[in-house]
């Protein structure tokens, strides 16, 4: 395993996305790389994400918040190409065009943990790698829990 895998695997691993039910993250995005999104000291969250020239690919491809709440995204092309940004928001979804070597911003709010995908669904781009993530990391509260019986594991 090269050190850059090493340390995408590390990562996972330290905040648990490397589990059962959650390889998905691992396999279907490990090409990419893993961001943690920064907090502000208003408690918003902020993180950049960018498609380099000629890769096709979000970088980082999965961005992960430490809690729910408020994203201030930054998304830069820096492609030949335009590509678009379809992004998840509580009740809302944004959508930004991205012609080449432009940039674009959204705040989202995303107060849940979970996953959110998010995309580029111009042309062919999401079958050719513009898929990525963003990860809330915490516990769903007690009220929003499904009430289902214990699964059996294997």
């Amino acid at each position: 395993m090269t050190s850059t895998a090493q340390e995408r695997s590390d990562l996972m691993h330290k905040i648990g996305l490397d589990v059962q039910n959650r390889a998905t993250l691992g396999r279907l995005l490990g090409t990419g790389n893993i961001g943690q999104a920064s907090e502000k000291s208003d408690g918003r969250m902020q993180a950049t994400i960018r498609i380099r020239p000629d890769e096709l690919v979000w970088d980082p491809s999965i961005v992960v918040m430490p809690h729910g709440g408020d994203l201030e995204l930054e998304l830069i092309n820096d492609d030949l190409n335009t590509h678009c940004a379809l992004l998840p928001s509580n009740g809302d979804r944004k959508f930004i065009w991205l012609v080449n070597h432009s940039r674009g911003r959204a705040t989202l709010n995303l107060d849940g943990p979970g996953y959110y995908w998010f995309s580029s669904p111009t042309g062919n781009d999401e079958g050719r790698g513009l898929t990525g993530t963003i990860v809330v990391l915490g516990d769903v509260p007690p009220e929003a829990r499904l009430d289902r019986p214990p699964q059996p594991r294997p």
